[in-house]
């Protein structure tokens, strides 16, 4: 009895690599949109990794910000609602901080889920780079500082999942929306960035 089911179990394997050699190769994804600096297969990676880092927004996002505060304290005291909090505990804790870090997490969430539909991406980051430029005291470099916060707070909540090439993925696409952000906030109202 144990002969026939070993039997049966590969003849069923060779029924299914016949079928499978049958059924023409799927077609390749379309290309992606020549100003996005990511191929069709890093956008499915980035859409599916991004799930982890949607069910932990808060958390991710205080994360980021105590890191962009640890490294640039001048950067805590622009934030006229944050200047008071003095230890990573108090913004860790804060309110006013999660509020925050929700609403930023929920920008790079519509960037990152839409990210293939470049035109609506650029919308979004032309308004959100114009509405930093009426913060006193704001300069268009300080962008920059939420790089390395975001890398180490995404890599922070993926853990195990933040593999070598999600590392890639995750750095081209934020410097993408960082660099978008700096162009757009200094660039007219009545243009598009590209």
């Amino acid at each position: 009895a144990e002969g026939d089911e070993t039997a049966k179990a590969g003849s069923l394997t060779d029924v299914n690599e016949i079928m499978a050699d049958a059924l023409p190769d799927p077609a390749p994804p379309a290309p992606t949109d020549p100003r996005l600096p990511l191929d069709a297969r890093q956008v499915f990676k980035l859409k599916k990794s991004w799930k982890g880092i949607k069910r932990c927004m808060a958390d991710t996002g205080v994360e980021m910000f105590i890191r962009m505060f640890r490294a640039n304290e001048d950067i805590r005291t622009m934030f006229v609602r944050f200047r008071h909090l003095k230890t990573e505990d108090e913004i860790r804790v804060s309110e006013l901080v999660e509020k925050h870090a929700i609403s930023v997490m929920g920008t790079l969430d519509e960037l990152i889920s839409n990210i293939d539909n470049v035109d609506y991406v650029f919308d979004v980051l032309k308004a959100t780079g114009q509405s930093h430029m009426k913060f006193p005291g704001f300069r268009t470099e300080l962008i920059w500082d939420m790089e390395k916060p975001f890398l180490e707070a995404v890599k922070i909540t993926l853990g195990d999942r933040y593999s070598d090439n999600m590392d890639t993925i995750y750095r081209i696409t934020i410097k993408f929306i960082l660099d978008s952000v700096i162009k757009s906030s200094t660039a007219p109202t009545n243009n598009s960035v590209s």
